[in-house]
């Protein structure tokens, strides 16, 4: 290769990157179930392929794929779901496609492979359908509807109540009785409103989500006994929540991040810092000793 040092590590790293990106859809592939997705998998990875020989042939060289990214992303679609594990990969690509902007002065054909990154594998992509995400909507409203309820409340018993273990047992009963609530009103307003979703299922998703989230939130009330440590554990739940399902979303539904997290984690901890003093004044003025 008759190109400078800085120019040779990029070109290495792309032929690696599109090698790597080839197993990781071939894989995807033949993991999916859905004939359609499966289809536009192996069309992309047939699209990588093509990449990495163009670089192999400037190059001259043979590179080994990168086995753990093949191993995350791989593992991210599976758990995940096929269209956040495929976008999650696609923010990578776009990262790489600022390099390879700074190669077209030396290699023209680059802009060939630009175009294709962009246009090609995006209108791929957006083929790409999964019921998991028709239903996100649902599990922002269970999710939502549980931090912002769920951390204001346990904050208010933390100090009207004082005691971990009955903390933790009013605030599941509370949970559980909202839970139900959120999904029987989600699943009115799905039959009025929606006729792409089924009822049943948005309903499900939106109590499933509301109850997963009330026990993350509540486990440290039943193992521990201090209950300053139990609040102080609980908001942190709380915010790990907010930052992985805000990831998600803004990875699946292509959303900022930043901003999305920012309004989640802000409404959740001012309701638990307000009701926090709202069960201090209601302990000292109805005198609750429990």
């Amino acid at each position: 290769m008759g190109f400078s040092s800085r120019t040779k590590q990029i070109i290495l790293a792309a032929q690696k990157a599109e090698i790597t990106e080839h197993l990781i859809y071939k894989r995807l592939a033949r993991t999916t179930k859905d004939e359609h997705n499966r289809k536009v998998l192996e069309k992309i990875a047939e699209d990588e392929l093509r990449h990495h020989d163009f670089w192999k042939k400037i190059t001259e060289k043979t590179v080994k794929p990168g086995y753990w990214q093949i191993f995350y992303y791989t593992l991210a679609a599976r758990l995940l779901g096929l269209t956040f594990g495929v976008k999650l990969m696609e923010r990578g690509e776009d990262i790489a496609q600022d390099k390879y902007e700074q190669l077209k002065p030396e290699i023209p054909q680059v802009s060939s492979i630009i175009e294709d990154e962009n246009e090609h594998e995006s209108a791929l992509l957006k083929m790409l359908d999964e019921e998991k995400l028709k239903y996100v909507g649902s599990m922002v409203l269970g999710l939502n509807d549980a931090l912002v309820e769920l951390t204001g409340a346990l904050a208010g018993l933390t100090l009207a109540l004082q005691k971990t273990k009955l903390v933790a047992i009013v605030g599941l009963i509370t949970g559980i009785a909202a839970a139900m609530s959120m999904a029987a009103a989600e699943y009115l307003s799905t039959k009025q409103d929606d006729t792409e979703k089924n009822p049943i299922k948005a309903s499900a998703y939106t109590g499933i989500a509301y109850i997963f989230t009330v026990l993350f939130l509540i486990f440290p009330y039943f193992l521990f006994s201090n209950i300053f440590f139990c609040l102080g554990l609980m908001m942190a739940n709380a915010l790990l929540v907010v930052l992985v399902f805000t990831f998600y979303i803004s990875v699946a539904k292509d959303l900022s991040f930043k901003r999305r997290f920012g309004e989640m984690a802000g409404l959740s901890l001012s309701i638990a810092v307000i009701n926090f003093f709202i069960g201090m004044f209601i302990r000292r003025f109805f005198g609750v000793d429990v």
